[in-house]
């Protein structure tokens, strides 16, 4: 799934193309998690004023409105300046007088919503849960340690959560956690302030690493056609059995809400 840093990068590739752009139509393919929400000829004509993010969440701010676009489990967005015939994977075109913004998704975990303004119910039902974002100055270590501090899950799940840090998916928390020398299965609650600091680190070093090699192509994942390399670089995440680039200790897997978690059982002992 497509985590905080392939959600920016791919806004930083389509933004430049996007802001300040109007709508001359828009095409819905099969349909998407939810519905869009607003006719898709009543978005005709408006302008995009701003691409930002929240979260796992693109905003494209209109002149009137906001649309809240979600890349789910395998999405990936396209800027056309040709006409190209949609396939059948292609779901959700918005055509300007610039070119063509294509979401393509061939699982349909993605989502296009429309919402009059930003705190008006839907996009609350989809955002207002959200935690802090971990590279603006609101993610600060005494904060996170107090959040974290009536969590009895382990640390990993909280990460992954999204209620307290937004972003930090499966491949993230894992190398967060290795840097952090903190094994995943710990209750957050346990943790440390010292350990929370190193913890707060490490979770920027690692999600800065990834936004400056273009995020993680684990299947599908592409920025306006460029694949990330982060994931041929991690020191735990899909390493199982093979030697720990510190100590030499072979790569552990487990399972752990459905996901595979990675550590060095030397590194992180604790």
């Amino acid at each position: 799934m497509p985590e905080l840093p392939e959600v920016e990068v791919t806004r930083t590739r389509v933004a430049p193309h996007l802001e300040g752009a109007r709508v001359a139509a828009v095409r819905m393919g099969l349909p998407l998690r939810w519905p869009l929400g607003v006719a898709p000829q009543a978005l005709t004509g408006r302008r995009v004023v701003a691409v930002r993010r929240r979260g796992k969440y693109l905003l494209f701010e209109l002149d009137q409105g906001l649309l809240l676009l979600h890349l789910g489990m395998s999405g990936s967005l396209r800027w056309l300046t040709v006409p190209e015939p949609a396939g059948r994977h292609d779901h959700f075109d918005l055509v300007t007088d610039r070119g063509t913004l294509r979401l393509h998704d061939p699982r349909r975990f993605g989502a296009v919503v429309y919402a009059d303004r930003q705190d008006d119910p839907m996009a609350q039902r989809l955002l207002g849960g959200l935690g802090v974002e971990p590279l603006e100055d609101a993610f600060e270590p005494q904060q996170f340690h107090a959040a974290l501090r009536g969590r009895r899950a382990p640390i990993k799940t909280v990460l992954m959560a999204g209620d307290v840090v937004v972003g930090v998916g499966n491949i993230y928390a894992n190398e967060s956690l290795f840097l952090a020398r903190i094994r995943p299965t710990t209750p957050a609650m346990r943790l440390s302030r010292a350990r929370v600091a190193r913890l707060h680190g490490a979770v920027r070093e690692v999600l800065q690493r990834a936004l400056a090699v273009g995020g993680s192509t684990l299947r599908d994942f592409s920025a306006d056609g460029h694949m990330g390399c982060f994931q041929l670089e991690t020191w735990v995440y899909d390493r199982a059995g093979q030697p720990c680039r510190v100590c030499g200790t072979p790569i552990r897997c487990i399972r752990q809400g459905q996901r595979s978690t990675y550590f060095c059982p030397r590194c992180q002992a604790r």
